[in-house]
């Protein structure tokens, strides 16, 4: 099994200095690696609506240049706002630049202010995301290329630099419904799984193994699959429990507040909206169902009951949402490191 740590740069506003955040985030990135740790994702968010990264490609990059080892994730890359010429260009420089360690999450964004910033219609989004992702995999892997569509027209040419991965880096799409498994499937992408907010564990569990059963009736194989959960440890399993629970109801009510109170009172307890942002609030008090939380023994033993539930290849950690200290961040990490991880990993 292989760990990851995920941010999407959760920001606080009135409690957080963003030239400090970002020093935090790569500072434990590096560490990260010091650690044994495998891969780091981030996310890209706009406009305050969320987070404070929108170019995680430039954030990336500035990590490549302090490690030597570790994998660069995107959780995800949103598609549907940028000319891909563009990020097929930058994430081809990343993949230089870090000697071939990107791997390349994407996905089509769900936050109503990104749409309205950009000026593209939230209907679009899954049509522009194919799209794009179409023309970014055509221009790294085809030399020179063409593409007519509804939403960008590119004309004979080659795209330069070409990413070093061939023959491309690897593609993770986001994955929440079982549709976008079964598109995943289809293509033979990895998938991105987020089982924590999208869905109760028995549910994402079936959209998993639909997706795996869709990569093989499409004669791909068996693909990676990175999933993300919230870790909290700590030697007194309380403080854990109590941490946890402070920063996971911090970070979820940052984003479920961008839904108005007045606006969900008004939805019927059966609409999707209502239901994903009721279960979203719920983490707190189910986080020891929905998490890795407890002493360094009780991690141990919740992650061989995942694993169980998904078969596991890759986890990636949230490690300093809901404006979390950065100090106890690094603590948890590096105790996860010395007493959690060393039992999942293969004997040399």
């Amino acid at each position: 099994m292989e760990f990851g740590l995920f941010s999407l740069f959760d920001f606080f506003r009135d409690r957080q200095d963003e030239v400090r955040y970002f020093q935090d985030t790569l500072e434990l990135s590096i560490l990260a690696e010091e650690l044994g740790f495998d891969s780091v994702w981030f996310g890209e968010e706009h406009f305050y609506s969320f987070g404070i990264c929108p170019s995680p490609q430039i954030f990336l990059t500035a990590v490549a240049r302090e490690t030597s080892r570790i994998r660069l994730g995107t959780a995800i890359s949103l598609l549907p706002f940028e000319n891909p010429l563009r990020k097929a260009e930058d994430f081809a420089m990343l993949d230089i630049l870090s000697n071939g360690r990107l791997d390349f999450g994407v996905g089509r964004g769900i936050i109503a202010k990104h749409f309205e910033g950009f000026r593209v219609p939230l209907r679009e989004s899954r049509a522009r995301y194919e799209e794009s992702l179409e023309i970014i995999r055509r221009a790294w892997t085809e030399d020179p290329f063409a593409y007519q569509g509804e939403f960008w027209q590119v004309p004979s040419l080659s795209l330069g630099p070409k990413p070093v991965q061939q023959p491309h880096p690897p593609i993770y799409r986001g994955t929440i419904s079982t549709e976008s498994f079964e598109g995943a499937g289809i293509i033979g992408d990895n998938a991105f799984i987020v089982p924590w907010l999208t869905g109760p564990h028995p549910a994402v569990r079936k959209r998993v193994q639909r997706y795996r059963a869709v990569l093989e009736e499409n004669g791909h194989g068996q693909k990676r699959t990175t999933c993300i959960f919230f870790l909290f440890v700590d030697p007194d399993h309380n403080v854990a429990l109590r941490e946890g629970q402070a920063a996971t109801r911090a970070y979820t009510n940052l984003f479920t507040n961008m839904i108005p109170a007045e606006l969900l009172t008004k939805m019927h307890t059966a609409d999707p909206v209502r239901q994903f942002i009721d279960f979203a609030r719920a983490m707190p008090d189910q986080i020891e169902e929905r998490a890795v939380v407890g002493t360094p023994a009780e991690c141990r033993r919740r992650l061989h009951e995942l694993d169980d539930e998904f078969a596991l290849d890759q986890v990636a950690f949230y490690f300093h949402a809901g404006a979390r200290d950065p100090k106890r961040a690094r603590y948890g990490l590096e105790l996860f490191a010395n007493e959690v991880m060393p039992e999942f990993r293969s004997p040399l």
